[in-house]
C-alpha cells in the first residue's frame, strides 16, 4: 500500500509517500480502506517532535509509529478475531488516536470501538472532517462548558476545525459569539456567522474590556490571571490545547481553587452517534479546506502548522470522493 512515512523528527518537507506492507488486523481490530483523512495538531507535533515532551508519547528519538494521521473515513476491508459490530463493506469514520495513528495510508487497522457508521447523506470527505474537531467542540462547550441559552461566548483560535464547529453549537443556543484569529481566516469567519471577529495580532482578547460567560481556547498561550480577566464572575474557561507550560499553570490554578478553569481530556468518538441526526440534516456542517490529495501531505502539514487553514484540512486517499 501507499503511505506517508515520517522516519525522523524534522520539517514536514521530509515526509515521503512510500510503498509499505498493509497492516493485518489483530484481535478486536478492523482493517479499513481509507478514503479520506485530515490534518490535526497531533500530526504537526508528531512530525516535528515538538514540543519535545510529546516525544514521550511518539518516541524518544524517532516516531515509534511512522505513519501520521488520526482521523479517517473509509470502508471496512477485513475483520480481526472477535469483531462483531462491523461487516465487510460498512462505511465507517472515526478518530482512531486511542489505537495509535496511521490514517495517512491506503489502509489502517483500528480498534473496533473507535469506529462509527457514517451518517446518512455524508460523503467520505465530509465524514473525515468530523470526529476529532466536533468532539472537542462538543465536549468543551456542552460537556464541560455547560453552555446556556443566550450566553456571551468567545472562541480563541476560532478559524480552524474546532472553532467552526463550536460556533455552530453556540449559535444553536442563541449565543453571541466572538471569534479570535488572524489573516485570511477573519473574512471567512465573518461569513460563517461570528458576531464579532478579533485579529489577535491587533488586540488581546483578555484586554478588550469585555467579559464572557464562556471562553473556549484552542491555542492557550496566556496565564490563568490573564484569562480570568476575560470572564464574568461565574464564567467558565475551557481549553482544548495549547502551550504545555500554560496548560500546567492551569492545572496548578485549579488545584489552588480556580475550579472554573478547565482542560478537555478528549473522549474520542463519544457523542458522534447522538449527533448523527444533526449531521445528516445539515444542522452541523464541517467547514472543509480542500479536499487535497495524500501526496500533498508534506505541504499541508506545514500549512496547518502555520495556522493558514480555515476549518478542517482534508485529503482524499486513492482518489475517493
Amino acid at each position: 500500500m501507499k503511505a506517508i512515512i515520517c522516519e525522523r523528527y524534522g520539517p514536514p518537507e521530509q515526509l515521503q509517500l512510500l510503498d509499505v506492507p498493509a497492516p493485518v488486523p489483530q484481535k478486536g481490530q478492523v482493517l479499513v480502506r481509507v478514503c479520506a483523512t485530515s490534518v490535526n495538531d497531533q500530526d504537526w507535533s508528531m512530525v516535528n517532535g515538538t514540543p519535545r515532551i510529546y516525544r514521550l508519547i511518539f518516541g524518544l528519538f524517532r516516531p515509534r509509529h511512522p505513519v501520521p494521521g488520526i482521523e479517517l473515513s473509509g470502508v471496512v476491508e477485513a475483520l480481526g478475531p472477535g469483531v462483531s459490530r462491523w461487516r465487510l463493506g460498512d462505511k465507517v469514520y472515526g478518530d482512531v488516536s486511542n489505537g495509535g495513528m496511521g490514517t495517512y495510508a491506503d489502509f489502517v487497522v483500528a480498534p473496533e470501538p473507535e469506529l462509527r457508521r457514517i451518517p446518512d447523506g455524508l460523503s467520505f470527505v465530509q465524514a473525515a472532517a468530523l470526529p476529532h474537531a466536533l468532539e472537542l467542540a462538543h465536549q468543551a462547550l456542552i460537556g464541560i462548558g455547560k453552555l446556556k441559552e443566550g450566553e456571551r461566548v468567545l472562541l480563541n483560535g476560532a478559524g480552524g476545525g474546532v472553532g467552526t464547529f463550536a460556533l455552530q453549537l453556540a449559535k444553536q443556543q442563541g449565543c453571541t459569539v466572538w471569534g479570535v484569529d488572524t489573516g485570511d481566516k477573519l473574512k471567512a469567519m465573518s461569513a460563517l456567522g461570528f458576531d464579532h471577529v478579533i485579529d489577535y495580532t491587533q488586540q488581546d482578547f483578555t484586554q478588550l474590556g469585555e467579559r464572557f460567560d464562556l471562553v473556549v481556547d484552542m491555542k492557550t498561550k496566556r496565564s490563568p490571571r490573564e484569562l480570568l480577566r476575560a470572564l464574568v464572575p461565574n464564567g467558565r474557561y475551557v481549553t482544548v490545547g495549547g502551550d504545555p507550560g500554560r496548560l500546567i499553570a492551569l492545572l496548578f490554578a485549579r488545584l489552588l481553587g480556580r475550579r472554573n478553569l478547565h482542560i478537555v481530556a478528549l473522549k474520542s468518538n463519544q457523542n458522534l452517534d447522538s449527533l448523527a441526526s444533526l449531521i445528516s440534516n445539515g444542522t452541523l456542517k464541517p467547514v472543509i479546506d480542500g479536499p487535497y490529495t495524500l501526496e500533498d501531505a508534506p505541504r499541508l502539514v506545514r500549512y496547518f502548522g502555520e495556522g493558514r487553514h480555515t476549518g478542517k484540512v482534508v485529503m482524499v486517499v486513492g482518489g475517493t470522493k
